[in-house]
């Protein structure tokens, strides 16, 4: 990617489900943003995760309103491959953040895959310890379980999550 007078500048791919949007997200998002003149936050729809709690749309608004204070960050979505997004988008690098070990031996092999189809490398970024137990997964595990998530997720995706409880019929 090149900026008005044509020079090169990177633009790095963070790409996730973000089901729901956590502060360990937001924090490899603002880290990211430090770092890298442009970053696309890429929502992944992801056939393995059958029953997402939030529809593409709300992640997407959730992800911009959380990331609105960053002008270098931009929200867009995809299907298919992530080497395909990352060719099409003229990425430069992914970003991932990781969180525990078992997370980079995941991690390693997509790095691998990606590498090898678009030739672009991932940038690893280590959670914030604070995070590092938090998952998008076990947030909501906890939400619908009644548990306080407040100082995880941004005020913004706790009102979605609230919102989206309350539509809820109870069982």
């Amino acid at each position: 990617m090149r900026d008005s007078a044509g020079v090169p500048q990177s633009h790095a791919i963070y790409p996730g489900s973000f089901d729901p949007p956590t502060n360990g997200h937001l924090d490899v998002i603002a880290r990211a943003a430090a770092i890298f003149p442009i970053v696309t936050v890429a929502v992944v729809v992801n056939p393995q995760k059958r029953s997402p709690f939030f529809n593409l749309e709300e992640r997407e608004e959730m992800l911009r309103r959380c990331t609105s204070q960053y002008a270098n960050v931009r929200v867009d979505r995809f299907r298919g491959l992530l080497a395909d997004f990352v060719k099409r988008t003229d990425a430069d690098v992914i970003v991932k953040g990781l969180r525990v070990v078992s997370d980079f031996e995941n991690e390693m092999a997509f790095a691998h895959m990606n590498r090898s189809l678009s030739n672009v490398d991932t940038m690893f970024l280590m959670s914030d310890s604070s995070y590092s137990f938090v998952s998008s997964s076990l947030i909501k595990e906890v939400f619908l379980q009644g548990g306080d998530i407040a100082k995880y997720v941004p005020d913004v995706v706790l009102e979605y999550m609230n919102q989206k409880s309350h539509a809820r019929p109870a069982s």
